[in-house]
């Protein structure tokens, strides 16, 4: 029978801290949101595992210690205002709850929208604003001080970059797969400063992987 404390507390001190991740306030929220409950339930007793789990229309969730090292990158303020892009699971839609004053969440797929704002509820998090659609076809129509992309994309789209306020930081995943590259992406005046943090490898945005290369 899985110890669902002892796992979460190892998660974060075996897993999560030792990969640079020393924040306490996003230690706190990891900590604090109940995996165990946004994993599809055949997952659940690897709901802290060390791995990426499934999710339908063939997305994952992210390994704890790349959902940590996203968080860490952001470094948000309780009083900012936060893009995801990805919705996914929701597990990262709630820990950039318990960090920033509000988030706004998007996801091509209309099903887990629905289960994550089930989910939400259930955990009491009030400051999610959940989209279905698009985001390579979306205009959200103002600025975030913080972008969290949760699917990898060949190149950065110019959108995204414009959705960003001044001084805010983007956290996306570039290039092509199984080699692809975690950034830090923070807008300077019409400039972007990106600033490489790790190797991973997640599937891509809906749209976003790069073209086919032809051979012949």
């Amino acid at each position: 029978m899985l110890n669902i404390e002892l796992a979460r507390h190892n998660m974060i001190e075996q897993q999560v801290r030792p990969w640079d991740v020393l924040d306490p306030r996003v230690l706190d929220a990891m900590a604090s949101v109940k995996r165990e409950d946004f994993v599809p339930a055949a997952h659940r007793q690897l709901a802290f595992a060390d791995l990426p789990l499934p999710l339908p229309h063939g997305e994952s969730m992210m390994k704890p210690v790349v959902e940590g090292r996203l968080l860490k990158a952001l470094g948000l303020e309780p009083g900012e205002e936060v893009l995801e892009i990805g919705t996914g699971s929701g597990y990262v839609t709630a820990c950039l709850a318990q960090l920033a004053r509000a988030v706004t969440s998007i996801d091509i797929h209309s099903d887990f929208v629905a289960a994550v704002r089930t989910r939400l509820d259930a955990a009491g998090i009030g400051n999610v604003r959940l989209e279905c659609g698009d985001a390579l076809n979306w205009q959200p129509g103002r600025q975030f001080d913080a972008i969290a992309v949760t699917g990898a994309v060949a190149s950065i789209p110019e959108a995204f970059v414009s959705w960003l306020r001044p001084g805010g930081r983007m956290f996306i995943v570039r290039g092509t797969s199984p080699v692809q590259e975690a950034v830090r992406a923070t807008r300077r005046g019409e400039s972007l400063h990106i600033e490489s943090l790790f190797e991973t490898d997640i599937p891509y945005l809906q749209g976003a992987a790069p073209a086919p290369a032809f051979t012949f």
